[in-house]
């Protein structure tokens, strides 16, 4: 199954796919309100203003599997989002991305490994995926690393469409 073809449902609960960006470089990841990580949401969302032209997309998965950071509903943490940092790329649903309802789209992402060869559950929040045009994971990014280090600014320029 391609990832294109797995069905997800975005923060405004409209049923979309990874299909909707095909052609786009995607960094999809896990995101919460209340982490020591959030301040990451400043450089998703200027990682969205300096490249959505140039065929590029953050998609934003809440998840509140990590210390309960993600406790809101789709209208807290859509406003959080937008009113606190600035976020207008896509968000989709507060879903699952580790354990027995892991989410099928998650349960494709953590066979990739990351730099260190290592594959698996996710880590905490704002670990980072970064999705080709052609829809193929090329790149994991542990929560740690900052959305604008020059590893990830290097892999997203690298996988821009022409």
């Amino acid at each position: 199954m391609s990832l294109y073809d797995i069905p997800l449902t975005t923060l405004s609960d409209e049923p979309t796919s990874l299909a909707a960006h095909k052609g786009k470089a995607i960094l999809l990841v896990n995101t919460a309100s209340q982490c020591g990580l959030t301040p990451q949401y400043s450089g998703l969302a200027r990682l969205q203003f300096a490249y959505e032209a140039k065929g590029f997309t953050v998609i934003g998965v809440p998840c509140n599997q990590f210390g309960g950071q993600e406790p809101g509903n789709a209208d807290d943490i859509q406003t959080f989002c937008a009113a606190g940092f600035g976020v207008t790329f896509p968000m989709l649903e507060k879903s699952e991305v580790n354990g027995e309802h892991r989410h099928p789209l998650y349960q494709e992402l953590v066979k990739t490994p990351d730099a260190d060869g290592e594959a698996g559950d996710i880590q905490w929040n704002f670990e980072k995926f970064l999705i080709s045009p052609a829809g193929e994971v090329v790149a994991r990014f542990r929560p740690r690393t900052e959305p604008e280090a020059p590893e990830v600014i290097a892999a997203i320029e690298a996988h821009l469409p022409a």
